[in-house]
């Protein structure tokens, strides 16, 4: 295959410009496998190979992109703070649904891949599903995980969050802001966090604490399942 030599800032312009078109795209359609953050993967994996560029050099270019995450990750401290008052009230709920998030979402997955007679190193690759890629490789890689497993299962665990998650909720009447946008924190993780904020303050504030619950939860109790495993 013909390498084609692409810059730095077509790269990063291209993959800003291919989200923005795939939003276009889902908010028109409404269709869940056009979600933008799906499509524009797709999108850059298929211009990628078609131009012979590698993982490495795209991630260079796009570095600005990472760095633009963690400054909206933290931002939703912002988020939290506006709700403080909302989160004391509400501190032994928020534990304990952390709680029993962390147990039914790891025992749920390992119950289902243990009755299918799947590998180890598959069990912990998908076993932390809800939580952020970078905390679940961080978890999983050393109990013997497949890091691409992980991080597509995440992708994947993410993206049907944001998609479907509201729609869930308000079908199984659980209308209360900060019990929805906990709930899409616990499950889908930034994702679903970004899905969060667009129904609301309350809700985009409950989910951001969801997600740093959850993943220290997972943090914990994984290696501890997989210890019973062994």
């Amino acid at each position: 295959m013909r390498e084609i030599v692409v810059s730095d800032i077509f790269l990063l312009c291209l993959t800003i410009g291919l989200y923005l078109l795939s939003g276009y795209i889902f908010r028109r359609t409404r269709f869940m496998l056009l979600h933008p953050v799906l499509l524009t993967a797709a999108a850059v994996i298929v211009f990628l190979n078609f131009a012979d560029i590698d993982y490495q050099t795209y991630k260079k270019s796009v570095a600005l992109l990472d760095f633009a995450l963690g400054m909206s990750v933290v931002a939703l401290g912002y988020l939290m703070y506006e709700q403080v008052e909302r989160l004391k009230s509400a501190t032994l709920p928020v534990l304990g649904a952390t709680v029993a998030g962390c147990v039914v979402g790891i025992g749920f997955v390992v119950g289902i891949a243990m009755l299918f007679g799947l590998e180890h190193s598959i069990i912990t690759s998908i076993a932390p599903k809800s939580v952020s890629v970078p905390i679940a490789i961080a978890v999983s890689e050393p109990l013997g995980g497949i890091v691409a497993v992980t991080s597509v299962v995440v992708f994947c665990t993410g993206v049907l969050g944001s998609i479907c998650g509201a729609k869930l909720l308000s079908l199984c009447g659980v209308t209360d802001p900060m019990a929805r946008g906990f709930a899409l924190g616990a499950a889908s993780h930034g994702i679903g966090t970004a899905r969060a904020i667009e129904l609301g303050a309350v809700e985009g504030a409950m989910s951001g604490l969801a997600m740093a619950l959850t993943g220290f939860g997972t943090a914990l109790l994984l290696p501890l399942v997989d210890r019973i495993l062994s």
